[in-house]
């Protein structure tokens, strides 16, 4: 009466694969802090010339207080992290993931500022910045593994140029660091 199941309580759970590590732009904080102090002095400068000018109301500083932080909404940095077969891009508003180890097609989009633009077998598309993947090595091999995998695999079909190009830029960019590092320069 009362007796409980010993094997029962005494199973040990082993999970089929350890987690897989994931890896985040280590600059991210520091672009974060940024976007924020940029907001916050064009907040300050706006509303100390509306004081000096006399001309402040509260409706005049909600008004301020929105475009600062509309401000800050443009320059938030996406966060981009990466673990095992995939990518993800997290913006203020939304969060974008793509499978890495599924790539169809990966592309440099150019501009005002250059892009990576991503794309899997589902659909899912994520552009970022490549200057992150030249910051974070751990995060661009992490990449160039799984693209790799996918053009084994045979699922990449349009993107070995455009990675081979993000991969001169981290090595030469390595490279002046080493050397500026070493005093060769």
């Amino acid at each position: 009466m009362g007796r409980r199941n010993d094997a029962r309580h005494d199973a040990v759970h082993i999970p089929a694969e350890p987690p897989a590590e994931v890896t985040h732009d280590r600059r991210w904080a520091g672009d974060l802090r940024s976007s924020i102090r940029c907001a916050a002095a064009l907040l300050t400068f706006l509303l100390l010339i509306d004081w000096g000018a006399g001309t402040f109301t509260p409706l005049r500083g909600a008004l301020w207080a929105g475009l600062g932080a509309l401000l800050f909404l443009v320059l938030y940095p996406p966060r981009v992290s990466v673990g095992e077969g995939w990518l993800a891009s997290h913006g203020p508003l939304r969060k974008r993931r793509v499978r890495t180890d599924l790539l169809v097609s990966v592309r440099c989009l150019n501009g005002v500022s250059q892009r990576l633009l991503l794309r899997d077998m589902f659909g899912a598309r994520v552009e970022i910045n490549p200057q992150v993947l030249v910051n974070n090595p751990e995060l661009w091999h992490r990449l160039d593994e799984d693209a790799q995998k996918s053009a084994a695999s045979g699922s990449l079909t349009c993107g070995a140029t455009a990675l081979r190009k993000v991969s001169e830029r981290i090595d030469r960019e390595t490279a002046l660091t080493v050397f500026k590092v070493s005093g060769l320069d």
